[in-house]
């Protein structure tokens, strides 16, 4: 361990071209008469990470005023700058992007709408040349800010902490930063993470999911019919999602009374949900059951009968769910957890579903609790102890149905990281593009290398029809078809039938889904650069084979180089997607491909 008292952190001289301050403020500008002490570790298990923490001690004579500090602000200069940005707002924006001149953005790790919030701790910054990371390490959610801000070829991140009120500081106290973290890495945000998990585990203990086998079985789900979809149209519908190769049907919205009264509605009747999961298991599928825990319509039973489950705000009001048109309720309320344990009790073991689909950006984040039937310590305990409740939902999951399959949807968020270890099936929640449902898995894959990730329905992906975006980087396969006749009450009923035209895709894609298993492969993310390597490229190790899938607008016949084969080999290259596959050699000692394709390229090498 090494102590300095400095007014400039070494660590931001030496990753800078220009030197950077951990600086306090009042009013947006830098507070004087502050001496800044700080402490730097590097770790020798975790090459290029080091870890800080940063105190400012007042040395003067009277009393300071602070409302923020910023800390271990870190630089990179180019003239093309990527970024890697994992927060959550109701914009659900890319998580990996380029970042242009003038640009800022917050990333602040609590709420920043009604019901957005959580992420990942850590921000990176790229060029070419180097590879930069901040974040936060400490073993809970921490409600700091990681912006990011470029001015002409400079692009910066740092830590940033504000007070609501101003902190003051008598002559010979001490502020104190949260723990965090520099790292000086790789190509990408991939390997950042990569070290970031390891570190992770190392110091608290974080266990990365391991998902069972069937978490990777392509699915189903009756969202086509929408919210009034009927027993009798899943059931129908089962012939044939069994003669196109699925293996999950997941039962959406719609069943319900009401967010926060779960009992079957009147249109599913008493028995309407058993019924659907003895035709499904009787057709040898799994079922899983749509659920938005942690929410109650204002005019529910649950919200009118049990205020003690309710978060409450500062003000007193109730904290809103906007997706809902609901409450929150509190994470980590005893109550809340009893509530929460019954109904996976009713779910798993009365309806016999096999698993969840937890869904909503409410399950990412909640404000600070002032209800004091939560019995918290602090309000923002609610926010620090929020995987807890997630601990207890798949523990009783499990308890209840071993293997039972807990996604979590958190709906065009980045996950919070925190309760990563309490599900086996990751999704591309709710993406806006292909090219999402490609950067989340570069991420999941990351973190977490043994964890499922769902693809989400394909209807969500560029023109609705890119399996080659799901199958391509290891993600799970799935759709939302409605047949043979679409719910006259769907919104979008239309786009959701399924037309000869998409049933002779499906016929193409669910059995090289199926055969190929690309989810339970190794995703080998180092190989290749996001962001300034062309064409976007993904790599997966399977068996005896390594299966490279290229995605571009268009490609003319630039070359390609295969990185990762062996020079010594000659390899067999297989377009395996193409409606003819076609087959050539390539030796390693020279491996370049000059393929031509619109969209996508998935190759087999061996």
């Amino acid at each position: 361990m090494k102590k300095t008292i400095l007014l400039l952190s070494a660590l931001a001289l030496a990753a800078c071209s220009q030197p950077a301050k951990d600086c306090a403020f009042m009013g947006g500008k830098p507070v004087s008469g502050l001496e800044v002490l700080v402490e730097e570790h590097q770790p020798e298990a975790f090459p290029g990470l080091t870890l800080r923490s940063v105190a400012f001690v007042n040395k003067g004579k009277s009393t300071l005023s602070i409302d923020a500090i910023e800390t271990s602000r870190t630089q990179v200069q180019g003239a093309e700058v990527w970024t890697f940005q994992p927060t959550s707002t109701a914009e659900r924006k890319d998580w990996a992007f380029p970042i242009e001149d003038a640009f800022y953005q917050r990333n602040y790790l609590g709420m920043n709408d009604s019901d957005y919030g959580g992420g990942i701790p850590m921000v990176t910054l790229w060029t070419r040349e180097a590879n930069w990371s901040v974040g936060v390490a400490e073993p809970v959610l921490r409600l700091v800010s990681m912006p990011v801000q470029r001015n002409g070829n400079r692009a910066w991140a740092c830590i940033r902490q504000d007070w609501e009120l101003p902190v003051q500081l008598e002559p010979g106290d001490t502020l104190r930063s949260v723990s965090q973290f520099v790292l000086k890495g790789q190509g990408d945000y991939f390997q950042p993470l990569q070290v970031f998990a390891a570190y992770m585990k190392a110091a608290f203990g974080f266990q990365a999911p391991v998902s069972p086998a069937e978490a990777y079985d392509p699915v189903w789900c009756a969202w086509g019919y929408e919210r009034t979809f009927t027993v009798d149209e899943v059931i129908g519908t089962l012939p044939k999602v069994v003669e196109l190769g699925f293996k999950w049907v997941d039962v959406d919205d719609g069943y319900q009374r009401c967010e926060g009264d779960w009992e079957a509605n009147d249109r599913i009747g008493p028995d309407g949900m058993r019924r659907m999961t003895d035709a499904i298991h009787a057709a040898g599928l799994k079922a899983k059951l749509w659920w938005a825990p942690m929410a109650a319509d204002p005019e529910s039973e649950l919200a009118r009968e049990h205020p003690e489950m309710l978060l409450i705000q500062k003000d007193g009001s109730h904290e809103d769910i906007s997706w809902w048109d609901s409450w929150f309720l509190s994470p980590v309320n005893p109550y809340t957890r009893a509530y929460t344990e019954g109904l996976v009790d009713l779910f798993l073991k009365e309806w016999n579903f096999d698993g969840f689909k937890l869904d909503g950006q409410h399950l990412n984040l909640s404000a600070p609790d002032y209800n004091p039937a939560s019995g918290l310590s602090h309000p923002w305990e609610a926010c620090e102890r929020h995987p807890e409740f997630f601990q207890s939902l798949y523990n009783r999951a499990q308890q209840d149905k071993p293997g039972a399959v807990v996604q979590i949807c958190p709906c065009g968020c980045a996950v919070n990281f925190f309760y990563l270890p309490y599900m086996n099936q990751a999704v591309a929640s709710d993406p806006t593009s292909s090219a999402q449902i490609r950067m989340k898995r570069r991420a999941y894959a990351a973190l977490c290398p043994d964890l499922a990730f769902y693809a989400d329905h394909v209807e969500l992906s560029d023109g609705g029809l890119d399996f080659a975006s799901q199958i391509g980087v290891g993600g799970i396969i799935g759709t939302k078809f409605a047949w043979p006749k679409a719910n006259p009450d769907a919104k979008e009923s239309g786009g959701s039938l399924l037309t000869p035209e998409k049933e002779a895709l499906l016929r193409k894609w669910v059995p090289i889904y199926t055969e190929k298993m690309l989810s339970r492969g190794t995703y080998l993310g180092g190989l290749y650069d996001y962001g300034f390597d062309k064409p976007e490229t993904h790599v997966i190790a399977k068996d005896d084979a390594t299966y490279y899938a290229f995605y571009a607008s268009s490609w003319q016949g630039e070359p390609i180089e295969l990185r990762g084969l062996d020079p010594g080999k000659t390899y067999t290259v297989t377009e395996y997607t193409a409606d003819e596959p076609r087959s050539y050699s390539l030796d390693g000692a020279h491996p370049v491909i000059t393929p031509v394709f619109e969209k996508n390229y998935l190759i087999e090498v061996k």
